[in-house]
């Protein structure tokens, strides 16, 4: 089953739940704010409900989706009264389908018959690099080949699939990151995810930055290489749903987050440099520049157009030596198009 559009996602949260060990850069407690914990069927009915009275009659389809564990990982029993009782919604039809994200490590046919009575439309991989050595750094505990046999177990059965990856792992860099992102387009995943690596409390990865053996990512760098992954992907027609982590409250916090590339609206960081990286083209490309440059996009597109804190109006400025620059909205234009007089 495909998800062709952008469903209402109803979100559980498991945080380590099914882990067999903590990675270097993890502490799903600082991202989600959730002690680890398992929630009861029971709970978990309760849950759904509530978060049902928040979806707009506007959107269509609707996902329960389990995250931040491993899902394939949990106790077969449990795995179950979880899936029995979302799928409950399902035959009611409240909800559309079921999601879950779980390790390339423990997808295998026993478990996947395990969930085939079940309507899951959509896995995720956490795959976070392709390279060996990376993997082995980052303590994952599994390799690129456990992703691309997942990968190919999926598809035999029909998953809609999504890979998730990190930049800024350690032992990784700009070559190895494209290098990944170039091996997960390969494998032609119906959608991916791009997370920056950041330094958590409670990390092995903490441990490696305060001794120094460890250096993030600087927001600027990071967010380059994720737009150049992210063009990557729209090449090969791969959709990025998301770039750098979820907002939460707990990662404003440096209680929470010692360091690394975090942003709350990072994803409007990256697809603010593509539309200066698309205005700069153009004007490079005029014999004469006015004193006054008037941008026209669409009217979605304004914010991304100035950039943070018109970042990109001053650079333009600066750099092609204008007066002015005026971001027009304009209606007739696509969304990722744009138009300099």
């Amino acid at each position: 089953m495909t998800i062709t559009h952008k469903p209402f996602i109803i979100p559980v949260f498991l945080p380590n739940v099914g882990c067999p060990h903590q990675c270097a850069f993890c502490n799903q407690t600082a991202i989600t704010g959730k002690k680890r914990k398992t929630i009861s069927a029971e709970k978990l009915g309760s849950y759904i409900n509530e978060f049902l009275n928040y979806r707009r009659p506007c959107r269509k389809g609707v996902q329960i989706a389990f995250y931040g564990g491993n899902f394939l990982g949990l106790k077969s029993d449990y795995a179950g009264s979880l899936l029995n009782e979302a799928s409950k919604f399902v035959s009611q039809g409240k909800v559309d389908s079921i999601r879950f994200s779980t390790r390339p490590d423990t997808v295998n046919n026993e478990r996947l018959d395990s969930i085939k009575d079940f309507p899951v439309a959509t896995i995720e991989l956490g795959v976070q690099s392709m390279d060996d050595r990376v993997l082995t750094m980052a303590m994952r505990g599994h390799s690129s080949v456990d992703t691309e046999k997942a990968v190919c177990l999926l598809k035999e059965r029909n998953y809609e699939i999504g890979l998730q990856m990190m930049v800024g792992l350690p032992g990784d860099d700009e070559t190895g990151a494209l290098e990944t992102g170039r091996r997960i387009a390969e494998m032609k995943p119906g959608f991916v995810r791009i997370y920056p690596t950041v330094v958590l409390v409670g990390s092995v990865l903490a441990d490696w930055y305060k001794k120094g053996e460890y250096v993030p990512l600087p927001l600027e760098q990071c967010v380059t290489l994720v737009k150049n992954l992210y063009l990557l992907f729209k090449k090969n027609r791969i959709n990025v749903i998301r770039m750098g982590l979820q907002a939460s409250e707990g990662l404003d916090k440096r209680s929470t987050m010692l360091a690394g590339p975090y942003h709350p609206a990072f994803g409007d960081l990256v697809y603010s440099e593509i539309f200066l990286d698309k205005a700069e083209s153009i004007l490079e490309s005029k014999e004469k520049l006015h004193d006054i440059i008037s941008i026209k996009v669409n009217p979605k597109n304004i914010s991304k157009m100035r950039g943070l804190k018109n970042r990109n109006i001053k650079i333009l400025k600066q750099k092609f030596h204008v007066r002015s620059v005026e971001i027009i909205p304009d209606m007739t234009l696509s969304e990722n198009m744009l138009e300099i007089d």
